[in-house]
């Protein structure tokens, strides 16, 4: 073969020797960082039927509890819910205390929340407030403020923040019960709904929440509507008030991350979400933080949604609690 159509055909063969070359990289790189090797039982290309459906049916969506109609023949349920960190994510949480970032927790409950309660008030719409209990004992003024009106509802979120799924099971359990007992020692109300920090379960939370006798959880997201979770095919009983990262204000709103976006147009988004569990009859739930949303150029987008939501008509805005009681009683779950 002359020498210039071996080149050429080296050539044209690269691209295809560089992409095998790079998928055994990635599988061998895959296999150092497991620790497995292609014929171990532990990696999961070599799982059995059983561990596979085990690991999946930990946690998963049973019946669907979207009630056919909401109070006052609303078509759409508004649940506005608040996770008031403070400085529980701004340090406290890892032990990596530093004082700039603990100055945007203060914010949090110095400036934020009371502006968003100002809001929630004048609009007269109920709202749930999930607190991990370090939040509000650093600042407990702030369960009186939530009270004031009697439209709203105090939650739990966890002790500190705490990774709860690199928790054992005894101390995943010791810490949300101090923060139920201490939650209610400063609002006056023991919680009844639990929303896990960072949204995860660990394989012991749904045990332990189910044990403490929860009236709803609301962390995972099978649904967009409320239904009831299911536990290694179990029913629980228990009342699942699905969450969504694209309906959190978190991620969207990090400007030192690389996904900001302009407070007018996650409005938008959240208007979208709004407009189709209107029409579908559903439900449409929110997730804000107060250090993050209560922002004086950010709060325009809760306004702006609010109003559209008021506008269309035909919603019933209500506390995790209220909705998840009446979900039940529709479904004859009490």
């Amino acid at each position: 073969m002359p020498a210039h159509y071996a080149s050429l055909k080296l050539s044209r063969a690269m691209p295809i020797l560089l992409s095998a070359w790079l998928v055994t990289l990635g599988a061998t790189s895959a296999f150092a960082e497991s620790g497995t090797t292609p014929e171990d039982p532990r990696a999961p290309w070599n799982w059995s039927e059983d561990t596979v459906l085990s690991a999946v049916n930990q946690v998963r969506a049973g019946r669907d509890l979207n009630p056919d109609s909401w109070p006052g023949k609303a078509r759409v349920a508004v649940l506005l819910s608040y996770d008031v960190d403070n400085e529980t994510v701004m340090g406290l949480r890892t032990g990596e205390v530093s004082i700039g970032p603990l100055s945007q927790g203060q914010y949090g409950h110095r400036v934020a929340l009371p502006r968003i309660v100002k809001l929630m008030n004048e609009e007269k719409v109920p709202s749930t407030f999930f607190f991990p209990a370090w939040s509000l004992k650093i600042a407990p003024e702030q369960a009186p403020l939530i009270n004031a009106s009697g439209l709203h509802e105090i939650a739990v979120h966890g002790w500190i923040h705490e990774l709860n799924t690199s928790l054992d099971a005894a101390t995943e359990e010791r810490l949300l019960r101090q923060a139920s007992d201490e939650i209610e020692a400063i609002s006056g109300k023991r919680p009844v709904g639990y929303r896990a920090p960072s949204w995860n379960f660990s394989p012991n939370t749904l045990s332990i929440v189910r044990k403490m006798g929860f009236l709803y959880e609301s962390s995972m997201m099978h649904d967009d509507r409320p239904y009831e979770l299911v536990q290694n095919g179990e029913a629980t009983g228990l009342v699942e008030l699905p969450v969504e990262w694209i309906l959190d204000d978190a991620p969207m709103f990090n400007p030192r991350g690389n996904r900001y976006m302009n407070p007018r147009d996650i409005m938008q988004v959240w208007i979208d979400e709004f407009d189709k569990a209107w029409e579908e009859g559903t439900m449409f739930l929110l997730t804000l933080h107060p250090h993050v949303s209560g922002h004086r150029s950010r709060i325009v987008a809760l306004e702006g949604l609010i109003k559209h939501m008021k506008a269309k008509g035909d919603v019933w805005f209500a506390t995790h609690e209220q909705a998840a009681r009446y979900v039940r009683a529709q479904a004859g779950m009490d």
